[in-house]
């Protein structure tokens, strides 16, 4: 089995990063690639950073098909761009924020997430809603750290994520913690150790969740509104999606 794990920014270290966490979570016998964008931003922290992104997602989606992966992991717990992957890829697509949310319900009542930066909280609140977990999340904590840094070994990220972790198993009346940034994957294992419950990084998760579906013959729907797009022309720096 093949899966093609992309992270949306173009930060070669998280990319890094994340590819080891992935390995590390994928089976024997599973390869295990992960990408990021030739172009867009290095960090995704806002809506516009979002929006470029999802586009460069697209393209790396379109390679993976081509290559023949099985399954595809888009690294950023935004999960930019997530229902057009689907539209491209017949394999399976794995958001990591749906993924990990999802595993939180299957071991939890009630979770809390802990991200980067607060300003991206409202994108987090959206995918709740989206995926129906809102009434399982209890708060959306934040670090109130930039995305790179939290890939930036020599920083206190490390350190300041725990205590946020601490505080949300103490305050928040909850039996799971969700990481909310695919740079914090690393931290899941000696946090869970540490605090005595769960705690969820979506790489891992998604990577674990596209053997599944894979293993089990499911695939994407091509069947209403996840069908191929129709094919037409596009312009300019578009172009070489022009009947593709």
């Amino acid at each position: 089995m093949r899966i093609q794990v992309i992270n949306p920014n173009t930060s070669v270290d998280m990319t890094r990063q994340i590819g080891e966490v992935a390995g590390a979570a994928a089976s024997a016998g599973t390869q295990v690639e992960t990408v990021c964008p030739a172009h867009g931003p290095e960090s995704i922290e806002s809506h516009v950073d979002e929006t470029l992104a999802g586009a460069a997602v697209l393209d790396r989606i379109a390679d993976g098909v081509a290559a023949g992966f099985d399954a595809h992991v888009i690294a950023c717990f935004g999960d930019p761009a997530l229902l057009a992957a689907r539209e491209l890829a017949r394999g399976p697509v794995i958001g990591i924020a749906e993924a990990a949310m999802h595993a939180a319900t299957l071991v939890a009542t009630r979770f809390s997430i802990v991200t980067s930066l607060g300003r991206t909280a409202i994108q987090a609140e959206e995918l709740l809603l989206r995926y129906g977990f809102e009434r399982h999340c209890r708060r959306i904590r934040a670090v109130e750290l930039p995305v790179l840094h939290l890939a930036d070994e020599g920083c206190s990220a490390t350190a300041q994520i725990a205590e946020e972790c601490r505080r949300a198993r103490d305050e928040d009346a909850i039996g799971a913690i969700v990481l909310g940034c695919a740079g914090m994957g690393a931290q899941a294992a000696p946090l869970s150790a540490e605090l005595g419950l769960p705690v969820i990084d979506g790489v891992g998760v998604a990577v674990h969740m596209a053997e599944a579906l894979v293993g089990a013959g499911l695939f994407t729907s091509k069947h209403g509104d996840l069908a191929a797009p129709p094919p037409k022309r596009f312009t300019g720096r578009y172009a070489h999606w022009s009947e593709a």
